[in-house]
């Protein structure tokens, strides 16, 4: 169809519509000289429309709105589908579909802002002729006039200005609008886009806040405020003004029982309904803000900050909600015990991960996600001390040349290093002699562990790393194997759960799954684990780090079932760890101060973060059955020699 044929027809809809009969039903306002009054508007405004078509063939191309997309809000759920928070820009919407909205407010709607929508073709003159009269008698703009077809497009389309040629735009567009779109799927988009208060968007969401229920389920009552609210939301908001909003409800229903759309009992119920208001949503508070915020960035990352905040994702995370609410109070408690000995202005992290798929259980990134956002489980690269010491050891096993037996010797040595020389010590300043490789990780001996990283190779130790997904640079120096180097609790919880699952790995995430609103997968992290060590040699460090539990410096740690783990702290006590798994969880927790000060003198990972994961734990694994951990005689040990994975 030509432009020109299309103006033809339009116009001609318009010289239709404008018949005596159509007015005569439509109008309220009955009388010779009101009636007169009345279609002298009506003729000025067909007129106009008229007379101005040529000048608006410029406008939009309506016939796209069929693919339109209206701003969604992007939902973030825990592994079991609970809500923990809704991300959007100014728009907080929730698409339905139109038999996803009460009845009740739908016909409230319609009697408050357009009862002749289903009879009009998109402009209703007699409409715009009480709205004029009733702006003349006032002296001031009082009524628009707009049908529910002309507010569509002004809210999709136009500005908000008040102007007349604006105006004669809105009845162009929404004559057209109504040849391209259904009766109801013009209600359905017009419903799901009005603004309805408070930076919510659609009926969903506005149900949702106002009442705490989904638009399908408004009563009656409800339904009549919520279309009380649509001309001045704001203003007749029951949050702002409860008795307000409820003479808008009245007018409503009054309204509705005039047009004969309700009963008499109907309104008189309605209006003895009580009214239970739910809680402004919009910019709410997360549930898990640390969770929820190392989503976002991901997602923004991978998909786009407006993609995130418009394109109403719903993203499925890998967090257990029971986990986190007891990995929270864990956290808190234990900063007030820690304060109480000493440790003041401490922070804790905690990451949690499931070693089989490499999803993410729980995620603490300080003590008060409220008064810090900055995520130290994903942000804070910290030294991770003795923690380190299970990648030097796993290098010497997965050689072939070493066993949990081997001797090492905890004595002293120098070793060149650049234009000086270096000479590890021990935490307690002595030394032991000849030890097996099971007892030098057990008591955490520094001296053996630089001896063994010497033997293996430095540079084969840092590849290890890598494979571990530890990014921190890091130089082949002879102290690499005592942990001077940064890095996150994530990314030790993720290199011991590789451990624990016998050197199977997938990349560690926060995110499960994510669709659109309309359920079309975006993306799907179901765990595609690869064999990254040698499991023989993962096997036998996770033994050997069981008897660091069972009588070394993780002690603290120890649970009425198989644990294996290791403790770290670093020079001058400015930070502590525990990283511990069990078959099924892997938890790494780090202590600290912001400013990278001292915690105390003597603190130590064993003595003040083991007790912190082990209460953790024991909550955790409440309904876990108990697991062994798989022998290293399960597999085939590596032959001198051999090259790493």
């Amino acid at each position: 169809m030509s432009s020109s044929q299309t103006f033809e027809e339009e116009s001609k809809l318009i010289q239709t519509s404008a018949n005596f009969e159509f007015w005569r039903k439509v109008g309220l306002i009955t009388g010779g000289t009101l009636l007169s009054i009345n279609m002298l508007a009506i003729s000025v405004v067909t007129g106009g429309l008229l007379g101005l078509f040529v000048s608006f063939r410029n406008l939009p191309q309506l016939r796209q709105i069929r693919n339109f997309v209206p701003a969604e809000t992007t939902y973030i759920y825990d592994i079991k589908g609970k809500l923990l928070v809704g991300l959007h820009g100014e728009a907080n919407r929730k698409f339905v579909s139109l038999d996803k909205i009460s009845p009740h407010l739908k016909r409230a709607v319609l009697a408050s802002e357009d009862n002749y929508f289903y009879s009009h073709p998109g402009i209703d003159p007699g409409g715009i002729g009480r709205a004029a009269l009733v702006n003349w008698s006032a002296g001031s703009v009082q009524e628009g006039g707009s049908t529910i077809t002309m507010q569509l497009v002004k809210n999709l389309f136009l500005s908000r200005e008040r102007a007349l040629s604006r105006k004669i735009a809105e009845a162009v567009l929404a004559i057209r609008l109504e040849h391209i779109l259904s009766k109801d799927k013009i209600l359905e988009m017009y419903l799901n886009q009005v603004y309805w208060g408070h930076n919510n968007y659609g009926a969903e969401t506005s149900a949702q806040s106002y009442f705490n229920k989904s638009a399908q389920n408004l009563t009656l009552a409800e339904s009549a405020m919520m279309a009380g609210l649509i001309q001045a939301p704001e203003k007749f908001s029951p949050f702002v003004d409860k008795n307000l909003a409820i003479q808008k409800q009245r007018q409503v229903l009054k309204r509705m029982l005039e047009l004969k759309w309700i009963t008499k009992q109907e309104y008189d119920d309605a209006l003895q309904q009580p009214i239970k208001l739910g809680r402004i949503k919009s910019f709410a508070a997360s549930v898990f803000p640390d969770v929820t915020n190392a989503v976002s960035q991901e997602l923004i990352q991978k998909f786009g900050r407006d993609a995130v905040l418009k394109g109403g994702m719903r993203v499925q995370t890998t967090v257990n909600s029971d986990l986190q609410t007891i990995a929270e109070g864990t956290i808190k408690k234990w900063h007030k015990t820690l304060k109480g000995q000493g440790l003041n202005n401490n922070q804790i992290a905690l990451v949690a991960i499931d070693p089989r798929t490499q999803f993410v259980k729980t995620l603490v990134g300080g003590v008060d996600a409220k008064k810090s956002e900055f995520n130290r489980a994903t942000q804070a690269l910290r030294q991770p001390g003795s923690a380190f010491k299970p990648f030097v050891y796993y290098t010497a096993f997965a050689s072939g040349k070493f066993t949990p037996n081997t001797t090492v010797l905890d004595s002293p040595v120098t070793y060149p290093d650049g234009d000086k020389s270096y000479s590890p010590r021990n935490y307690d300043n002595s030394f032991k002699g000849a030890m097996p490789i099971r007892t030098a990780l057990a008591l955490s001996r520094n001296v053996p562990a630089v001896r063994l990283g010497k033997a293996v190779g430095m540079n084969n130790v840092i590849k290890t790393c890598r494979i571990l997904g530890i990014t921190s640079p890091m130089e082949p120096v002879s102290s690499l194997p005592l942990g001077a180097i940064g890095v996150t609790p994530m990314e030790m919880a993720s290199a011991y759960a590789t451990f624990a699952n016998y050197g199977w790995r997938s990349s560690p995430t926060l995110i499960s799954r994510v669709t659109n609103s309309s359920g079309d997968l975006l993306l799907d992290n179901t765990p595609k684990p690869r064999l990254v060590l040698d499991s023989w040699a993962s096997a036998t460090i996770l033994d050997v780090l069981q008897s660091a539990v069972k009588e070394g410096t993780g002690r603290g740690a120890a649970l009425n079932r198989p644990v294996a783990g290791k403790t770290g702290t670093t020079t001058a006590e400015k930070d502590i760890w525990f990283i511990g798994t069990v078959p099924q969880l892997t938890t790494a927790i780090w202590v600290g101060r912001d400013d990278n000060g001292q915690l105390a003198d003597g603190a130590t990972g064993g003595g003040m973060v083991s007790p912190i994961w082990r209460d953790f734990m024991q909550k955790a694994l409440k309904n876990v059955p108990v697991e062994n951990f798989k022998s290293a005689s399960q597999f085939a040990r590596p032959k001198p020699g051999k090259k790493q994975k």
